[in-house]
C-alpha cells in the first residue's frame, strides 16, 4: 500500500480536521477556559471513535478529562501506548502573534496556532497515521493503547495516580510519545534521556532592621555579603558543584552516547557569537551538548535584596533571597540533592546570618539504553523516511511524566518528536512545519508496521 499516496490525496481534509481541533482554545491553565478544555476532550474523543480505535473513554478527574481507547485485535503483536495532551499554553501577549492563535492560519509551508506544534498536531499524527492503517488494511500491525490528558501544560497532576490506578488498562510493551523536536530540519533525532529537576529558595536574614550604613558599616553582618560569599561557594574554578555527594548516581557518558552527540555537529563557536558572548561556560571536559544534555547542573536563577531603586541609598539590608534550581541525571534523587545543598548552605553560612530553606519541585530524570530494539526500529522508521537515521541524543529539559510513564508501566519510552526547535511553542506565532506533518505521518507508519 502506497501511504504517501494516501496521505497526499487525504491532505487537504486532515489539515481541515486538525484547524478545527486547534481552533478550540484549550488552555488548561486558565479557569475561564475550563469549558473549552472539555471541549477539546470531547472533540477529540468522537474524532478517535470515528476512525474505528475502541473503548473510547472520557476520564474525568480533579483536574481535566484523561481520555483513554484502544484497537486490541493484532493476536501476538506487542502493544503500544501512544501518549500525548490536548490542553495548551496561555496565548500572552496576544499582540506579537501574527494571526489570531485559535485561527490556524497557513503561511509559507507553516500551520500557526497555539498547539500546532505543542502538541496537538504531533499528536494527530498517530491519530491520522491509525486511522490510514485501519482505512487502508482494515487492521492494525500491533495493539494500539492511547492515553491522552489534558494537564501536561500545568504538571500533569491527575496522570500519576490515573497510571497507578490503571496498569492493566494501560500495560503496554512501549510507550511512543512525539512531543519533541528533531534537531533541525532533515535531522531527526530520539531523545534517550530528559534531565530530573529540583528547586530550592534561600532566605539570609542578619539584623532585624535595614541598617544606615554610615552608622553601622563595617561592624555588623550585611546579608547581600553573606548570601553572595555563599553562593560563590556552591560552584569550584573548574565549573563543577562543589556541594559534597552531589555527583553520586551521575554516571559517565558511554562511548556510544559521545559519539552519538558529536554526531550532531554542533557548532559552539556560531552559538557563542549568536548569544553575544566571548565564550561559553561550564564544567571541563565536556561540550556544550554534553553539558546541557547528559550532566547535571546547579544553577542560579534570581539573586535580590537591598536598594532596588534609582539613585543611592546607604543602606545595610537586613535580608536576601537567591532562588536555585538545578537539572539532575541518572539516579540522582531530587529529595537527597536538597538535603545535601541545605547541608553545604548550612556548613557554609557566615557568622551572624540565619538561613531560611525552602523545598520546590521534584522531578527524577529519564533515561534510555540507545540499544533498546524498539528505538532502534525508530531510528531505522526515520532513516526511511527522512533519509537519515535518527540520532540518539539527551535533551537538557524536564518532562517529569516521561518518567512516570517508564517506571509505572514498567515499559520502553519512544520518543518520536516532528517538531522543530524554533517552532515558539509557548511563545507568540507557534507553527507546525508541514514537511515535517507530511513525513511525520509515513514515518509513525513506518514504525508501527516493523515495531
Amino acid at each position: 500500500m502506497n501511504y504517501e499516496t494516501y496521505f497526499q490525496s487525504n491532505r487537504d481534509k486532515h489539515l481541515n480536521q486538525l484547524k478545527e481541533f486547534l481552533s478550540i482554545p484549550s488552555i488548561s491553565a486558565l479557569s475561564e477556559h475550563k469549558a473549552d478544555v472539555n471541549r477539546a476532550a470531547e472533540w477529540l474523543a468522537t474524532h478517535l471513535e470515528e476512525i474505528g480505535l475502541e473503548h473510547v473513554t472520557i476520564h474525568q478527574t480533579k483536574g481535566h478529562p484523561i481520555i483513554t481507547a484502544d484497537h486490541l485485535h493484532a493476536e501476538g503483536k506487542p502493544t503500544i501506548l501512544v501518549y500525548g495532551h490536548y490542553d495548551v499554553q496561555p496565548v500572552d501577549p496576544l499582540n506579537l502573534w501574527t494571526t489570531p492563535p485559535f485561527e490556524p492560519d497557513i503561511r509559507d509551508g507553516k500551520l500557526f496556532a497555539r498547539g500546532a506544534t505543542d502538541d496537538k498536531g504531533q499528536l494527530f499524527l498517530h491519530v491520522k497515521a491509525i486511522e490510514a492503517i485501519l482505512s487502508q488494511e482494515k487492521k492494525l500491525p500491533v495493539n494500539i493503547k492511547l492515553c491522552i490528558e489534558g494537564e501536561e501544560e500545568i504538571s500533569s497532576a491527575s496522570l500519576p495516580p490515573f497510571l497507578e490506578a490503571n496498569r492493566e488498562l494501560l500495560a503496554a510493551d512501549a510507550i511512543l510519545i512525539s512531543d519533541t523536536s528533531l534537531l533541525e530540519p532533515g535531522k531527526p533525532a530520539i531523545s534517550t534521556g530528559l534531565r530530573g529537576l529540583c528547586s530550592l529558595e534561600v532566605a539570609v536574614h542578619t539584623s532585624n532592621m535595614d541598617l544606615h550604613s554610615g552608622t553601622y558599616g563595617g561592624g555588623v553582618p550585611n546579608a547581600l555579603h553573606a548570601i553572595v560569599s555563599l553562593l560563590t561557594t556552591l560552584h569550584d574554578e573548574q565549573g563543577r558543584i562543589a556541594v559534597d555527594g552531589f555527583y553520586e548516581g551521575v554516571p559517565e557518558l558511554s562511548a556510544m552516547m559521545r559519539e552519538e552527540f558529536a554526531k550532531q555537529g554542533h557548532n559552539e563557536q556560531a552559538l557563542t557569537e549568536s548569544l553575544g558572548l566571548d565564550t561559553l561556560y561550564g564544567e571541563e571536559g565536556y561540550s556544550f551538548v554534553e553539558r546541557t544534555g547528559a550532566r547535571p547542573t546547579l544553577e542560579l536563577n534570581g539573586v535580590y535584596g537591598g536598594f532596588q531603586g534609582e539613585g543611592t541609598k546607604t543602606v545595610i539590608p537586613k535580608e536576601a533571597h537567591a532562588k536555585i534550581t538545578c537539572r539532575l541525571v541518572g539516579n540522582q534523587d531530587p529529595q537527597d540533592i536538597l538535603n545535601k545543598i541545605r547541608k553545604h548552605l548550612n556548613a557554609h553560612t557566615q557568622p551572624g546570618a540565619k538561613l531560611t530553606i525552602t523545598d520546590g519541585e521534584k522531578a527524577r530524570a529519564f533515561n534510555m539504553d540507545p540499544t533498546d530494539r524498539v528505538l532502534q526500529v525508530a531510528a531505522d522508521a526515520y532513516g526511511k523516511v527522512y533519509g537519515t537515521r535518527a540520532l540518539f541524543t539527551k535533551d537538557g529539559g524536564s518532562i517529569p511524566i516521561v518518567e512516570t510513564f517508564s517506571r509505572v508501566l514498567n515499559a520502553p519510552v519512544v520518543m518520536m518528536g516532528f517538531g522543530l526547535p524554533d517552532e515558539n511553542l509557548h511563545a507568540p506565532d507557534e507553527h507546525l512545519n508541514l514537511e515535517n506533518f507530511d513525513k511525520g505521518l509515513l514515518t509513525i507508519v513506518e514504525f508501527l508496521q516493523t515495531v
